[in-house]
């Protein structure tokens, strides 16, 4: 998970639209049935959500989910690891693809404030990592492995983002990163949860530019406005992609 990152190759092949391939039947009911859970479990948490009010929000049978599915915690784990896998070939592609060439430090910050921005328009997976999150710190809990290992990993690459912004700005060493990087992810999760409670009154993006700027982070010529735009991984909250903070 933690290879280093290294530039493509000279003349390495690229997918072609052609290289594309459409989904299969079954590919596209297993994309259905994670929307439902997506849905669901966004609206009542985990515990309050049944396998079979899954399958009868996707127009399926017990049965018939369950061909895809084995049970509600591999169906939760899948959900959630869903949006992280579309966000981290944006964000961090050397957790999505080991050795994949890596935005540099300013373009990967410009990702990240557009993924809070999309946030926004997503407050249904907002809340849905909201109440899991919150859910899984009892040790019980089916997620409970799934997002200590999540924040363990977010720690880890967004503390090398901010020593590369560090280095580009000429200041190594002025902060440590790991404590900024624990501090920006606690900064995203508790302004999503005030957001969620009053929108209009928490504006998350202007907040997280702030933050970064008040530590010399945000470059000059860097991600101005880049977030409202919301084309930080191109998906829709129907995609899985509500941010990486959750």
């Amino acid at each position: 998970m933690h290879a280093p990152y290294r530039p493509a190759e000279p003349g390495a092949h690229r997918p072609s639209e052609g290289d594309v391939r459409r989904p299969s039947k079954g590919e596209r009911t297993r994309a259905r049935i994670l929307d439902s859970a997506t849905e669901l479990f966004s609206r009542s948490g985990f515990h309050a959500v049944s396998l079979r009010d899954i399958a009868a929000h996707a127009g399926l049978t017990h049965a018939g989910l369950l061909h895809h599915f084995p049970g509600k915690e591999s169906l939760l784990i899948e959900v959630l690891e869903r949006r992280d896998r579309i966000d981290a070939r944006e964000l961090f592609p050397g957790i999505a693809r080991p050795g994949a060439p890596v935005p540099p430090p300013a373009e990967r910050l410009r990702l990240l404030i557009g993924v809070v921005a999309r946030n926004t328009r997503t407050p249904g997976l907002v809340a849905l990592y909201a109440k899991l999150s919150a859910e899984a710190t009892d040790p019980a809990h089916p997620a409970h492995r799934y997002f200590t290992r999540r924040y363990r990993l977010l720690r880890a690459e967004l503390s090398g983002l901010v020593r590369a912004l560090q280095d580009e700005a000429g200041r190594p060493g002025d902060l440590d990163p790991a404590v900024v990087a624990g501090q920006l992810l606690a900064l995203m999760d508790g302004l999503q949860t005030q957001w969620l409670l009053e929108p209009g009154a928490v504006p998350m993006e202007e907040l997280v530019r702030d933050f970064l700027d008040r530590l010399g982070l945000l470059p000059s010529d860097g991600p101005k406005g880049a977030g409202r735009t919301g084309d930080a991984g191109g998906v829709s909250e129907g995609d899985g992609a509500a941010g990486v903070s959750g």
